[in-house]
């Protein structure tokens, strides 16, 4: 009843007009107004962020804002302000606390086609390799290795780019999967787009070039209204599929007796029904082994993930130690919505415990059971990666260490201790209105593993690589199948 309560005024609440006439994002605000948003947020952080102090102690983090309020000593854009308060919220090392623009930034750039950097970029550790280049014509083809650009060596750019990114504990993987997925807009955002930029490449015979490209501009409207007009637009029906599709779907490989389901978000996309289709075609047909595709999934719903986890998990599992809360007051209410929707949550399914936290009782004990029908006992591959955060942790937490499961891929992005979360509002700063997601809940998932800042490292490591990139290949999946290759058959029994 309660989500029932919670559902119906976020909807409320969402449906607030966003649009902000008159914004311009060239516009500039004054010092002394953009220090007190960075002193308001901090007593805001300071009430109610459960992990403020979790990896970057307090004298240190009023070192980092003092700097930040310090380093304002003039005007700034909507632009330069959310730089600096990225900066100093990458030093909690929580990725929930995120900094968002202005729902007037926003608004003012929705549907604009500006001219943006031309390459996506993968990136990991100290490599950067080309996966798409939108100039055609470019020697910068899928698979280049990048060097440099501008002069700006690698490290430099992603250390830059890193900076402004919050992610969980002390290590880069969430940062380095986020900047490959949108490398344009981290590097407009972080450098500024260019007449030209100069970038440094190594060519097919392994010797280091230099070359020079153009920001990309897209079409006009006239141009992009007559190639859309040429191009029939798929029905609603198509459409609504292909969504759903794109959010979780499953194929089956016959030639290793494989079920591949991938699972891209646990928010929305019909999970329940998906989840007991999917594990009901894989008993009927006795698929031996199941591959859990979580790499591009951030998160969602913690009952979805629980769904996934009831059909692999072996025995009774809780979803953490721990879920508390430092406060449920809202002392600053009036810049963080949606508060009574939270309030209330807290109020109802919380309870003070003797370390003065409000605890999530619910989820600290109760145990949730294996399903008897259709449950998956063959072998079992989770596919991991830095963009695997949050809830997709979580479930891959569950899993790792039982028998007959695998971890496969990179370091998750989600802290493998834990993470603050499960409720997050929004504060709006009432000076610049940049926002930030205030994460109310530290959920620490299994007190038994070492608190080092890591996510969940994996049985089976598979880094990118140029060759694979280049040729278009999954070295994840391809890993996958060689190990069900080398393995006995199993078939997918009950117990």
């Amino acid at each position: 009843m309660l989500s029932c309560i919670v559902a119906g005024v976020v909807f409320l609440v969402s449906c607030a007009p966003a649009r902000q006439r008159g914004y311009r994002p060239e516009n500039k605000m004054a010092p002394a107004a953009l220090q007190q948003d960075v002193r308001l947020l901090k007593q805001i952080l300071e009430a109610s962020h459960p992990s403020l102090y979790w990896y970057t102690p307090k004298d240190s983090i009023d070192l980092f804002f003092g700097q930040t309020i310090a380093a304002i000593s003039d005007s700034l854009t909507e632009l330069q302000f959310r730089n600096k308060m990225s900066w100093v919220i990458n030093k909690i090392h929580c990725g929930h606390t995120q900094v968002r623009f202005s729902k007037g930034y926003a608004s003012y750039f929705t549907g604009k086609r500006l001219p943006q950097f031309p390459l996506n970029i993968r990136v990991w550790h100290d490599s950067m390799v080309v996966v798409h280049n939108l100039h055609r014509d470019s020697q910068l083809k899928r698979g280049t290795i990048i060097t440099s650009i501008n002069n700006m060596p690698n490290r430099y750019l992603l250390d830059s780019m890193y900076a402004l990114i919050g992610g969980d504990g002390l290590t880069n993987s969430f940062e380095q999967q986020v900047v490959s997925f949108y490398f344009p807009a981290f590097y407009k955002s972080t450098f500024g787009i260019d007449s030209t930029f100069e970038i440094g490449y190594i060519d097919s015979t392994g010797v280091a070039r230099k070359t020079f490209i153009k920001p990309f501009r897209p079409l006009s409207d006239s141009l992009e209204k007559i190639r859309a007009a040429s191009v029939p637009r798929p029905g609603r029906q198509v459409r609504r599929r292909l969504e759903l599709l794109g959010k979780r779907n499953m194929r089956i490989d016959t030639a290793v007796n494989t079920a591949f389901i991938s699972v891209n978000t646990f928010t929305d996309g019909k999970l329940n029904a998906f989840f007991r289709r999917s594990f009901r075609t894989i008993e009927k047909d006795n698929i031996g082994n199941v591959v859990i595709d979580l790499r591009e999934n951030s998160g969602g719903s913690i009952f979805s993930s629980i769904r996934l986890a009831q059909y692999l998990a072996d025995k009774p599992f809780k979803v953490a130690d721990t879920v508390a809360a430092i406060d449920r007051s809202f002392k600053y209410r009036k810049y963080v919505k949606p508060w009574f929707v939270y309030w209330l949550s807290m109020h109802l399914t919380g309870r003070k415990n003797e370390d003065g936290r409000i605890h999530f009782r619910y989820f600290e004990r109760h145990y949730f059971k294996p399903r008897q029908r259709n449950h998956f006992n063959g072998n079992t591959y989770v596919l991991t990666g830095g963009y695997t955060f949050s809830a997709a942790t979580m479930v891959a937490g569950l899993l790792q260490g039982q028998k007959g499961i695998t971890l496969v891929g990179e370091e998750t992005g989600g802290g493998a201790y834990g993470n603050s979360a499960v409720h997050l509002p929004v504060i709006t700063l009432p000076n610049s209105q940049v926002r930030i997601v205030l994460p109310l809940y530290r959920l620490v998932a299994d007190a038994k593993r070492q608190k080092d800042g890591r996510g969940l490292l994996p049985d089976v490591e598979v880094l990118p690589s140029s060759q694979a990139i280049r040729r278009g290949v999954d070295l994840k999946v391809e890993k996958v199948k060689e190990l069900i290759r080398q393995q006995a058959p199993v078939a997918n029994r009950e117990q």
